[in-house]
């Protein structure tokens, strides 16, 4: 049974080899994992076209190096381009004449590969790690936005006293760089403390960092 700390995931098996899906199917549902199997990255990526955005969901992709039409390497290469692909792991499952393309797309941003003929735990360790990993990715990039919007959401006057508050300076200094009273600074740093929902001149130059 999967440990993971969330219950929405998937795995996305792209292999041109039905026993292999059916295989691979099987060994994720001991883990209480869901396996949607594609008979070919061409598939695969058609249906990537109709997504409205990045995964919601931890996910990872299982994709065999050689198919028939699209290769799995081009595929990859595919999804490499897209701006949210560290939300979407790669392990490559490679025979063994592939396995220095393989390594070479570890390098490049794959996850990890797997030697066939593979061993099921092994494997099955390596998915759950890689839906851990795109779960704190998901985590961190909805984050991201949500402080985007918080930042969005100053007025330009609460923007530059939160440059000025961030960048350690006193209100009296902060005051004469904008040329506003100490009390007008004092009511605008209350309220970027209070839009971007931190206590502290500290705490907002740490959370700064995540944009």
């Amino acid at each position: 049974m999967s440990d993971l700390p969330f219950a929405e995931a998937c795995v996305y098996i792209v292999d041109d080899d039905a026993g292999v899906r059916d295989a691979l199917g099987w060994l994720l549902r001991t883990r209480r994992l869901l396996g949607i199997p594609y008979d070919s990255a061409d598939r695969f990526w058609a249906e990537l076209q109709a997504w409205p955005d990045e995964p919601t969901s931890p996910a990872c992709v299982l994709l065999d190096v050689r198919m028939p039409g699209m290769s799995g390497l081009a595929l990859f290469e595919r999804l490499r381009a897209l701006p949210w692909f560290e939300a979407l792991p790669v392990i490559f499952l490679s025979g063994h004449a592939d396995v220095p393309t393989a390594v070479d797309a570890v390098k490049r941003g794959a996850f990890d590969f797997c030697e066939k003929p593979f061993s099921d735990n092994a494997l099955v360790d390596r998915v759950e790690q890689a839906l851990r990993q795109a779960h704190a990715v998901q985590t961190h990039r909805r984050q991201r936005r949500e402080l985007q919007a918080k930042v969005a959401a100053l007025t330009d006057r609460e923007r530059d006293v939160m440059r000025l508050v961030a960048a350690g300076l006193p209100n009296k200094l902060v005051a004469d760089e904008l040329q506003i009273s100490v009390r007008t600074v004092e009511v605008h740093r209350a309220h970027v403390f209070e839009k971007m929902d931190v206590k502290s001149a500290v705490e907002l130059v740490n959370r700064l960092r995540d944009l």
